[in-house]
């Protein structure tokens, strides 16, 4: 995993916002081909928005890309171009919750800071919540055995360690996860809203700007038109005269 040979928190934050839902295998050469092409936090707000959201394809959930675009750009613009590390502040930027944010203290900066993602959460859960009635299992109590089972001298390396360990156990043993009260099965992509899109993002994107009407033609489905709004909304398309672009 080439985001364990940095402490580079940039590099750090990158691959946080890439890990959320999606699998280590899919990220690694996305990481790399992002990193190439936006080595640190000025290029990448620098960027254009049509550049990033080409490089995200195949990696889904594009309003990641867009948040991570719009956090290089506050890390400029707020912090002088460094990647803060004060809690507050990192989970002040776009996409960036308390979670993620004490990830990206741990493994930058190897701050003993407490935090839960699926794979930790999985493996606190077989070990200390495997009852037949240990059902709902929130957070706000797994947290008390994070905390202390936590090694306070080597955080980053005690992290590492326990999400592999989380990560082996999804392959072995029927998934803990479906004990919490936060899980939640990911839905089909196939003939989902998220696929249309997906496809409306990565022909845009391709061709830089296209006719509405052109991109309703070539994307057959009656929920295009109504995304195309809501991508316009959220901002990552625009709209001038007949023509949408990135």
């Amino acid at each position: 995993m080439p985001w364990r040979e940095t402490t580079d928190p940039y590099k750090i934050l990158v691959s946080e916002i890439m890990l959320q839902q999606t699998q280590v295998s899919r990220v690694i050469p996305k990481y790399e081909s992002f990193i190439r092409k936006f080595p640190t936090v000025q290029k990448l707000a620098a960027a254009n928005t049509g550049e990033v959201l080409k490089l995200w394809q195949g990696l889904g959930y594009n309003r990641r890309a867009l948040n991570l675009k719009r956090a290089a750009e506050m890390v400029v613009r707020d912090f002088g171009g460094v990647v803060p590390s004060d809690l507050e502040k990192l989970d002040s930027l776009p996409g960036i919750g308390a979670a993620t944010a004490g990830a990206i203290a741990a493994y930058a900066w190897n701050r003993p800071t407490i935090f839960i993602e699926t794979n930790i959460r999985r493996t606190f859960l077989h070990f200390f919540f495997n009852d037949a009635d240990c059902k709902m299992v929130d957070d706000k109590v797994i947290f008390p055995f994070v905390e202390k089972a936590l090694d306070k001298k080597n955080p980053r390396n005690w992290y590492y360690a326990l999400m592999d360990y989380g990560a082996m156990l999804k392959a072995t043993v029927p998934n803990p996860n479906r004990r919490s009260a936060h899980y939640a099965k990911q839905s089909k992509f196939s003939g989902s809203n998220r696929e249309v899109r997906g496809k409306i993002l990565k022909l845009i994107s391709t061709e830089e700007k296209m006719s509405e009407k052109k991109l309703l033609e070539k994307i057959s489905d009656e929920r295009c038109e109504a995304n195309i709004s809501a991508l316009i909304k959220e901002g990552f398309l625009k709209r001038k005269g007949a023509s949408i672009s990135i």
